[in-house]
């Protein structure tokens, strides 16, 4: 097993391995690599459904997969898993998310208790665009100007619930865009990792947030001045996909999203989430 660092803020893959076929020394060298470099990815792996999971429940409990905007859950037979697609069969999506750009965030931080991690198997993906693009937010909060850091500590932040990554209204919820109002949780602004003891900037998804207590006004200034400093390239790597790519993410200290790609193309991942320890802060 190698790892060979992105060389970027983050991120490094991990090469000469078979994810179905993992001795418990090299889980402990794929799991210390994850939490060191924040994202991890592995290419050329072939994957049953049930090799997918057993790999993901290494790390943890795996959640269950969320309700799509069709309203179907998961995959028949396999509840833990969410389906990323624009495909159509029948005229009814298989899965979520289609063919637009997913904006930058934070899997289901709207949850008093978000997963800790999150990973994405590639089944088939288009020639060109769809690439996910992840921060580093350890780097995010480690290099704000002292007064923004100090002022940044004591925040609380609401986390929409109202729309996903794709803009689609979450099932059971009325369209919104009052941030002040909206369904949501609060979780602070800089959290500290359970794992590794090391703050990050917290900011989960722009859409609808606000910051407790301040005139909005103040909240949206505040919010857009910390998601331009998160989100620049130099603490960013993105991904281009191949089939059967496996990349995990630290949903705790990284954001996300993904380029938008021609809709005529077939694009086909599955995720699994790994949920955080009972009771685990945000």
């Amino acid at each position: 097993m190698t790892i060979i660092p992105s060389g970027a803020a983050l991120a490094a893959e991990i090469q000469n391995v078979d994810l179905k076929n993992l001795s418990d020394r090299d889980f402990i060298e794929i799991n210390a690599a994850w939490l060191g470099h924040l994202v991890i990815l592995f290419r050329h792996q072939q994957l049953s459904v049930e090799d997918l999971i057993a790999f993901s429940r290494r790390f943890g409990e795996l959640d269950w997969a969320p309700v799509q905007e069709t309203g179907r859950r998961f995959v028949e037979g396999h509840p833990e898993l969410y389906v990323v697609s624009n495909v159509i069969e029948n005229g009814v999506p298989i899965g979520s998310l289609g063919a637009g750009e997913a904006v930058w965030h934070t899997d289901m931080s709207y949850l008093e208790n978000p997963p800790k991690a999150s990973m994405l198997y590639a089944l088939e993906v288009p020639p060109a665009g769809g690439d996910t693009h992840f921060c580093n937010m350890y780097r995010a909060y480690d290099s704000l100007p002292d007064a923004l850091k100090q002022r940044a500590s004591g925040l609380g932040l609401k986390h929409d619930a109202t729309y996903n990554s794709g803009g689609y209204v979450r099932q059971g919820l009325a369209a919104t865009d009052d941030p002040v109002l909206s369904a949501g949780v609060y979780h602070p602004l800089v959290r500290t990792h359970p794992e590794t003891g090391r703050r990050a900037l917290y900011l989960g998804r722009r859409r609808n947030a606000y910051l407790h207590g301040l005139p909005l006004a103040e909240s949206e200034a505040l919010l857009d001045e910390l998601w331009l400093h998160a989100t620049r390239d130099e603490i960013s790597w993105h991904n281009q996909w191949h089939p059967g790519d496996v990349v995990l993410w630290d949903n705790r200290c990284t954001m996300h999203r993904r380029d938008s790609f021609d809709p005529s193309s077939r694009r086909i991942l599955y995720r699994t989430q790994i949920k955080s320890a009972p009771g685990e802060p945000a």
